[in-house]
């Protein structure tokens, strides 16, 4: 399986509209690719949170026509980052979309842990509930967002659900990269799973970003890696590998908690 991680420079000095018709175009060029991924909040920064509310839009809206149409065109699926979405009959919410193929939407994820400790993302979006798996011919993918990264339960969700291949879509700072990194791969190997990571680059509100994109493994081994600025980087690997992995150290077979509610006494 060849798949595609896109990370997209963010910043000030370019218009909405100028980057979604670049990133359409550069989606077109992976067509050969089974699995094209895009960062979170790519159309804004994840950290211009004045942005949101002006740039904010309805799901099938111009980021959602324009991710179809490439795909499509591509003859790919593309994991096409998040976008904030407005609901009409609610909050904001910070929501991947994953299209087929053919440029029909597959899935929508929004996501669960907003970051900002009660400010920022926590208080301007509103929280998804709804953990999310999408099969592809060659494997089962679990959706997260940035934050979730810190928070491992999700991810036993997403295996649970029957995740082979985790997708993080990401805008993370700079200064927390050693974190990124190390949650990717202790993820990857917790749960002996692939894991693609996309992260943006540039500067977002004056936060630098971490770029660093990163494919690991269910061993844990780096398959592949950005560096700090705009970067498509392309790996090959094989989803068999899963289930070899799990067949041959088994250690989810060996969970003793949170697999079923606890006795009483």
């Amino acid at each position: 399986m060849r798949a595609s991680v896109i990370q997209i420079a963010v910043n000030e000095d370019e218009s909405v509209e100028a980057r979604r018709r670049r990133v359409a175009a550069t989606v077109r060029e992976q067509a050969g690719a089974d699995l094209v991924v895009l960062p979170e909040l790519w159309t804004t920064g994840a950290f211009a949170y004045e942005e949101f509310g002006r740039e904010a839009e309805p799901l099938e809206g111009p980021t959602y026509e324009a991710m179809a149409k490439a795909a499509s065109d591509a003859g790919v699926w593309l994991h096409a980052g998040s976008i904030p979405e407005r609901d009409p009959d609610g909050p904001l919410y910070n929501t991947s979309l994953v299209f087929s193929p053919s440029g029909d939407l597959a899935a929508a994820y929004r996501k669960i842990h907003r970051f900002g400790f009660d400010k920022g993302e926590a208080v301007l979006m509103g929280a998804g509930s709804e953990l999310v798996t999408v099969r592809l011919p060659e494997t089962t993918l679990g959706l997260s967002t940035c934050y979730d990264l810190r928070f491992p339960e999700l991810y036993r969700g997403l295996v649970d659900a029957g995740a082979e291949t985790l997708v993080v879509s990401a805008g993370w700072p700079e200064r927390r990269r050693s974190h990124w990194t190390l949650l990717a791969q202790a993820r990857a190997v917790e749960n002996q799973s692939f894991l693609l990571a996309c992260a943006t680059a540039g500067t977002h509100a004056g936060v630098p970003q971490a770029g660093h994109s990163i494919v690991v493994d269910p061993w844990g081994e780096v398959l592949a890696q950005a560096g700090a600025g705009e970067e498509v980087l392309s790996v090959e690997f094989d989803p068999g590998k899963v289930a070899a992995t799990r067949e041959q150290f088994p250690a989810l077979k060996d969970r003793m908690l949170g697999l079923q509610p606890p006795s009483r006494p």
